[in-house]
């Protein structure tokens, strides 16, 4: 909860929002002792082979093998510039109405709620765009929305991609073991707090990353950290940050340490993000606890 950090040594522990969603859902497909060693395993084993402990490397340096070539400098030249020109939008979470209804869109990989895939596949279509040195997939911010909240509590959000009910993370106050001290920087507008802070919308930014972030993934112009479509559009600029590319195993953990500087959370991340990707659960062994 609260693991984006301020400056870059900040250190923060997951929320315990996911904590009362749990680590594996309720449909987990079993799967045989005997079935061979899954592309999420290889995913985690590859990454504690690249980034031992829980150090993170500033200059690791770029894998030989990557799954696609870059983008050519005139295509990226183009896609910064219109990024550049783009209206900046409003930072604020958008006050709604009660009695709002679920989507009703069908359920992709493993049960994934259809308004958090769509969420997460406009994310992915507008970064490819914006920034296609990245290469990030939509199953990543899958991966992350899925220990973080749990898809905004197993999907429950309007078709809009508005949860049903705001989703917040614990007080930063000190109270919560392991928890950092985070004292207010947004005066209430953005976690509806004053004081202190804490962890905000389904993919669990803090106030102050957001502001620094915070991006319209609906088209509205508005960044609401609450909205799915703008939070999964903004994990994944925050990811990409740095010109980090998704498709080297290395670089792709240090993105997600940005959230939390744990191996064990990098691991529960990938480990779901290849299982959608795949559409094969992960094991309970691959799930370490955060």
């Amino acid at each position: 909860m609260g693991r984006h950090r301020k400056p870059p040594a900040v250190n923060v522990r997951r929320s315990s929002v996911i904590a009362l969603t749990g680590l594996v859902p309720a449909g987990l497909v079993a799967v045989s002792a005997t079935t061979e060693v899954s592309t999420a395993e290889q995913a985690a084993a590859s990454v504690l082979q690249h980034l031992p402990g829980n150090e993170q490397d500033d200059h690791v340096p770029r894998s030989a093998a990557v799954a696609e070539p870059p983008a050519t400098a005139d295509f990226v030249a183009h896609a910064l510039a219109k990024q550049a020109h783009a209206t900046p939008p409003i930072v604020k979470t958008v006050a709604l109405p009660d009695g709002r209804q679920p989507a009703a869109m069908p359920p992709g990989p493993l049960g994934i709620p259809g308004v958090a895939i769509a969420a997460y596949q406009s994310a992915e279509r507008t970064l490819t765009a914006e920034n296609p040195v990245c290469g990030m997939p939509w199953y990543l911010l899958a991966g992350i929305g899925r220990v973080e909240s749990t898809h905004a509590f197993g999907g429950k959000a309007d078709a809009d991609g508005n949860p049903l009910t705001p989703v917040y993370g614990p007080v930063l106050d000190g109270s919560l073991s392991g928890n950092n001290v985070i004292h207010d920087s947004d005066g209430g507008a953005l976690d509806g707090l004053a004081g202190y802070d804490r962890a905000i919308g389904p993919m669990q930014f803090l106030p102050e990353t957001w502001k620094h972030y915070g991006a319209d993934g609906n088209g509205d112009g508005v960044a609401d950290p609450q909205n799915l479509f703008d939070a999964a559009l903004t994990a994944g600029k925050y990811l990409c940050d740095g010109g980090l590319n998704m498709h080297d195993l290395a670089q792709q953990s240090r993105a997600i340490l940005r959230y939390n500087n744990s191996m064990a959370y990098v691991a529960n991340v990938m480990a779901w993000a290849t299982s959608y990707s795949s559409g094969v659960a992960p094991q309970p062994g691959q799930l370490p606890r955060i």
